[in-house]
């Protein structure tokens, strides 16, 4: 179920507790959704997501994902029965997360529109959880499958959100324990390179150029602290100067889309300029639209040869930012030697 990463909305990092679900009822009881929570045999409790205060089974046996959820689930070693297909993602997985995607059943396809009710149902799954951002929930029938099993919505925001949001799925998924231990790997790794950079890093005014310009437009993606591409960078010591002139909702929030004209303005200040690339280090048609003006080459950050390309900048769970973590060692790595 694919969005186009510009209409996420904005969240924080610190919230995982609070947004956490609550509270448990009865064994046997039915879900506020009508469906039958206790078939997983371990009583319902009451949960916290987008659509509203759901009743879900405590220990979930058959789940089905769907969108943002899916990798995260599947890192988390969710009971998943059924996911929709996710190939953006493909890149980011692990050799043993990629083979667990590909066996899995497909019950929905890239879009939220194609959603397969038949699949879903023929899975039996006794929780759904839903990773799609709220605009895009309209494009699925969730009354219908509310008649399957209880349905858990917990979508995208803001970028740096999907600490916050990734482990409120595992949460609902009854998947703590690894999910855990990922994200404790990640901390751990993210804090090893802080301490790698702390000289340099901190000290230096960065900026990033997103892949989601438009060529032909003429406009270029600027992204600003807790964006895609900059808030991974951000947990080892970055700062990304600057802000939104005209914020709107979503990732327009830490994002804008100035013209091609403006890159002395919007970048000219920048020490250091990190820009998004694709898994195997090909530069996408937005940001070679930008490498590739003149206005690019009389840049400060440019000349002083302080230019870095960032893979993976679209991770959204631990497993996938540890992949993040590597690539953005592995670009800046020329800093420690200047």
């Amino acid at each position: 179920m694919s969005i186009r990463r510009p209409s996420v909305l904005v969240g924080a990092l610190a919230l995982a507790v609070a947004l956490t679900g609550c509270g448990a009822s009865s064994d046997g009881d039915k879900g506020e959704t009508g469906s039958d929570s206790a078939k997983s045999g371990g009583g319902t409790r009451v949960f916290e997501a987008d659509n509203g205060k759901i009743t879900i089974p405590s220990a979930p046996k058959r789940v089905v994902a769907t969108g943002y959820a899916v990798p995260v689930l599947i890192e988390a070693d969710a009971p998943l029965v059924g996911i929709s297909s996710w190939k953006r993602g493909e890149p980011l997985m692990s050799e043993e997360d990629l083979a667990t995607y590909k066996k899995l059943t497909k019950v929905a396809g890239e879009l939220a529109t194609e959603t397969n009710y038949e699949a879903i149902a023929a899975a039996e799954p006794d929780l759904i959880v839903i990773g799609v951002p709220a605009p895009v929930l309209a494009d699925v029938d969730v009354k219908r499958l509310e008649t399957i099993a209880p349905v858990v919505a917990i979508g995208p925001t803001v970028p740096s959100a999907w600490r916050d949001l990734s482990r409120k799925q595992a949460d609902a998924a009854g998947a703590l324990g690894e999910f855990d231990t990922r994200k404790a790997a990640y901390e751990a790794r993210a804090s090893e390179l802080a301490a790698t950079y702390k000289d340099v890093l901190p000290q230096l005014k960065a900026g990033h150029v997103g892949a989601y310009g438009e060529v032909a437009k003429g406009n270029f993606h600027r992204e600003f602290s807790g964006s895609w591409g900059t808030n991974i960078v951000e947990d080892i010591g970055a700062v990304y100067y600057g802000k939104v002139k005209e914020p709107g909702p979503g990732s327009k929030s830490v994002s804008e889309y100035p013209s091609i004209e403006e890159l002395p303005d919007s970048l000219g200040e920048a020490d250091v300029i990190t820009y998004s690339v694709q898994a195997d280090g090909s530069v996408p048609e937005a940001v070679k639209y930008v490498l590739d003006s003149k206005l690019w080459a009389n840049l400060p950050a440019v000349k002083a040869k302080k230019t870095f390309p960032i893979r993976y900048t679209e991770a959204a769970s631990y497993g996938q930012a540890m992949k993040t973590l590597d690539a953005i060692d592995e670009a800046l790595a020329p800093l420690l030697d200047q």
